[in-house]
C-alpha cells in the first residue's frame, strides 16, 4: 500500500466550510486535528476534532452557526468536540470524490499554523491520481491541493481510531450513529446495545475504556 500526503491550501481567500474559516480566524481558538470523520446517511458530518485557547470562543461559535447540529465538549485549555454540522455541497461532493478514488484518510488530519490542512491518503498511485484530478477539476472548492511527499505506508500508532479495537471501534460509531454523544442525548445505553448486539453494561464498559484512551492520548 502507498501513502500520498497532500496539504489543502485555502485559494484566493476562499474557504472549505464557512464554520471551519470562522473558527480559523478568531485568533483566541487554534484548531490542531481532526481525528475522526464520518458522513452520514442523513447528509450530515460527525467530527471528533481537537482544538485550544478559547473554550468559551469556540462554544460561542459552535452555538451561533447555522450549520451545526450539536456537540459536545470535554477539556478546558484544550480540548475535544465531537460535532454534527451541515456540510456545503462542495465537501459533499470533495467526500464522494474520495470514496469514488477508493482512498482512505489516514486519521489525524493535521491543521497547520497558516490555516492548511494537511492529510494522508493510503492507496494507490493510480487512485492517488484520480482524487487529485478531481479534486482540481473541483472549480467552485477555493483549495489548492499540493503534493507534499509519497511513499510506501508503514502503519503507525499515531491514529487515535486506529488504535482502538475493531470491537471498540464499532462501539463507538454506533453510539455516534444513533445519537448517543448529541445533546440532549438520543440515545440510551441500552439501545446501543441492542444495535451492536451487547450487553448494556459491556457497551458502558467498552465506552468508559475509549474516552480514557482517547483523552490521556491528546492530554496525559
Amino acid at each position: 500500500m502507498r501513502y500520498l500526503t497532500a496539504r489543502l491550501v485555502p485559494k484566493d481567500q476562499g474557504v472549505f466550510h464557512p464554520l471551519g474559516n470562522e473558527l480559523s480566524e478568531e485568533p483566541s481558538i487554534r484548531r490542531e486535528a481532526i481525528h475522526h470523520a464520518e458522513h452520514l446517511d442523513d447528509g450530515t458530518v460527525v467530527l471528533l476534532a481537537e482544538a485550544s485557547g478559547n473554550r468559551s470562543r469556540y462554544e460561542e461559535i459552535m452555538t451561533a452557526s447555522s450549520y451545526v447540529d450539536d456537540f459536545l465538549i470535554a477539556g478546558e485549555k484544550q480540548w475535544v468536540s465531537v460535532s454534527r454540522f451541515a456540510p456545503t455541497n462542495a465537501i459533499h461532493r470533495a467526500l464522494e470524490r474520495q470514496r469514488d478514488a477508493g482512498v482512505v484518510v489516514d486519521m489525524p488530519i493535521r491543521f497547520t499554523t497558516d490555516g492548511s490542512m494537511e492529510i494522508t491518503y493510503l492507496g494507490s498511485d493510480v487512485a492517488f491520481r484520480q482524487l487529485f484530478e478531481a479534486t482540481t477539476e473541483m472549480e467552485d472548492v477555493p483549495l489548492r491541493f499540493e503534493v507534499v511527499e509519497t511513499g510506501d505506508y508503514e502503519p503507525g500508532e499515531t491514529s487515535l481510531v486506529s488504535s482502538l479495537t475493531t470491537r471498540q471501534r464499532k462501539v463507538v460509531e454506533t453510539a455516534v450513529e444513533t445519537g448517543y454523544y448529541r445533546s440532549p442525548r438520543e440515545a440510551s445505553l441500552e439501545e446501543v446495545a441492542d444495535a451492536v448486539g451487547i450487553t448494556p453494561s459491556t457497551v458502558s464498559e467498552h465506552l468508559r475504556k475509549i474516552e480514557s484512551h482517547v483523552f490521556s492520548t491528546l492530554f496525559g
